[in-house]
């Protein structure tokens, strides 16, 4: 197989974007710093994980290798769709929301598409929508719709977030029952686009299987200059496993990682409404008792 430093340190390492995600970081904690307001150490640790996780997925060797492999690809998306919005929305400190928030067109947007059912079909709508094959292939093969696309499922996916994880005053928070309907009603509406992905029996997306689209895909990453000094013939070049059992394997991972992710979060969920029933229970002895 060959190796992926063939296409070069710009390709593997994608240089502009980790000074960008160094340049957000250097702007987060001077503004943290720099204000009255209390930001703790939790909320700034799990704001540089957020920002490692994105690097990971859009500027490390795992970007170019989604290009190479479906795994890879799916593998990304569900690391850059279900843990870097959550660990986002709850590191940045409630006023820097706020203070985003007094632009009314910024609340009134941000307003309705966080209802939480809007928020749920939004977000596993366009999802969805992004791999449907025909769509996947244009997509996958034009820069600016490649952009368009994933920055809109990104937010897209904080908005999903956001009724769950939130902190900021004035916007409501799903609890108790609802929180845990939210959870399962999110997994139920990802399943057809995995179990489509999953239960194929042939190779869905052109840009996996057709050379040419292929290379019009791998040129979103690579430099055309490196690409035209090189001589590849497809994906397979850099992976022994075959096209269908790549794509099922994406599919799989994508449901897995979102069960876990899922899964984790129901914990909290019952975690959190034990404290708070505890709670209300030792109130309600220290009130009979006084």
């Amino acid at each position: 197989m060959m190796p992926l430093s063939i296409f070069g340190f710009e390709a593997m390492w994608s240089p502009y974007f980790f000074i960008f995600l160094v340049a957000v970081t250097i702007v987060y904690f001077w503004l943290v710093n720099r204000s009255k307001e209390q930001t703790t150490t939790k909320q700034k640790t799990l704001f540089v994980t957020a920002i490692v996780l994105l690097y990971i997925c859009k500027g490390s060797p795992v970007d170019l290798l989604g290009h190479l492999m479906f795994s890879a690809h799916m593998t990304q998306m569900a690391v850059l769709y279900l843990m870097v919005p959550p660990l986002l929305i709850k590191g940045i400190p409630s006023w820097m929301f706020e203070a985003l928030f007094r632009m009314r067109i910024v609340r009134s947007m941000f307003t309705f598409f966080t209802k939480p059912l809007i928020a749920l079909f939004l977000f596993n709508g366009i999802f969805s929508l992004y791999h449907v094959p025909l769509i996947f292939d244009v997509v996958k093969t034009n820069m600016w719709l490649h952009a368009l696309m994933t920055t809109a499922i990104f937010i897209a996916a904080m908005m999903m977030w956001w009724p769950l994880v939130n902190d900021v005053h004035g916007f409501p928070r799903l609890s108790g029952v609802k929180k845990v309907g939210y959870i399962f009603a999110d997994g139920v509406l990802l399943t057809p686009a995995c179990a489509l992905i999953i239960f194929a029996d042939t190779p869905l997306y052109a840009t996996y299987y057709d050379p040419a689209a292929w290379m019009n895909a791998l040129a979103l990453c690579v430099p055309q200059s490196t690409l035209a000094s090189l001589e590849l013939s497809g994906p397979e070049m850099f992976s022994s496993m075959s096209l269908l059992h790549d794509q099922q394997l994406g599919g799989v991972l994508m449901k897995v990682i979102q069960e876990i992710v899922y899964g984790v979060m129901l914990f909290y969920v019952f975690i959190e409404w034990y404290r708070k029933e505890r709670d209300e229970e030792n109130m309600a002895i220290q009130s009979t008792k006084s």
